[in-house]
């Protein structure tokens, strides 16, 4: 299918989704995740109005960032990001979603003030307990989020997860409770975390749900790719 009848069939889930859980459907902001998507089929997203993009690797998003300059995009770096690209990756992106250790976020603290800008970070949360995947463990929210508070070239913002590698419904919607939960924990004590990023192809009308603020979608939106 063409991406545009994929966003129309994504919207109408995304308003369906929202009404089910008594929100506004503009309250999900919809990332377009662009990992081995070509330039080109970018270019007839944007069109589409698919402006907010997500890439993994940070030196495939630089040459597509490079391709793309005319193109009013915010893209936001959603894969584990390694201390050596760093440097390139806040050349392009304007938000971090995968901050998930003191040392990385040092390592963007030193770049972005060497850049002069001032960097929207989000803790990468690992809620599903899974091995494979990289995140801090909920309880390790506080910790964390503290220690960057004394970053001034960080602004701390919002959580990230991705929900279980699971069939089991219970099991997705879990995971997503648990991060509202850690968001809940870190505003109490005076963080303004407002924005929740969870859900994705498979998954993400639980998100909504569980107060999902912005939902990442690539295989929804693109189709398979390799």
């Amino acid at each position: 299918m063409a991406i545009f009848d994929n966003l129309k069939y994504v919207t109408e889930r995304i308003q369906a989704a929202a009404l089910h859980s008594g929100r506004q459907a503009g309250e999900v902001a919809l990332l377009a995740v662009t990992k081995s998507v070509p330039a080109e089929r970018m270019r007839e997203a944007a069109a589409l109005g698919l402006t907010l993009i997500g890439e993994n690797r940070v030196q495939e998003a630089w040459t597509k960032f490079q391709s793309l300059a005319d193109l009013p995009l915010s893209w936001h770096m959603i894969g584990h990001l390694q201390s050596n690209k760093v440097k390139r990756a806040l050349q392009f992106a304007t938000l971090i979603e995968s901050v998930d250790s003191l040392h990385l976020a040092r390592e963007i603290e030193r770049e972005a003030a060497a850049q002069g800008k001032i960097i929207e970070c989000f803790l990468e949360v690992n809620t599903s307990g899974e091995s494979q995947k990289f995140g801090i463990a909920p309880g390790e929210a506080e910790a964390l989020a503290g220690d960057l508070a004394g970053l001034p070239h960080l602004h701390l913002t919002g959580l990230m997860t991705i929900g279980a590698l699971s069939t089991d419904s219970q099991r997705i919607r879990s995971c997503f409770s648990q991060l509202r939960k850690v968001q809940e924990r870190l505003n109490a004590s005076g963080l303004g975390i407002s924005q929740l990023s969870m859900g994705m192809s498979d998954d993400f009308e639980i998100a909504i749900e569980e107060g999902a603020t912005i939902i990442r979608l690539g295989r929804a939106l693109f189709g398979e790719r390799n």
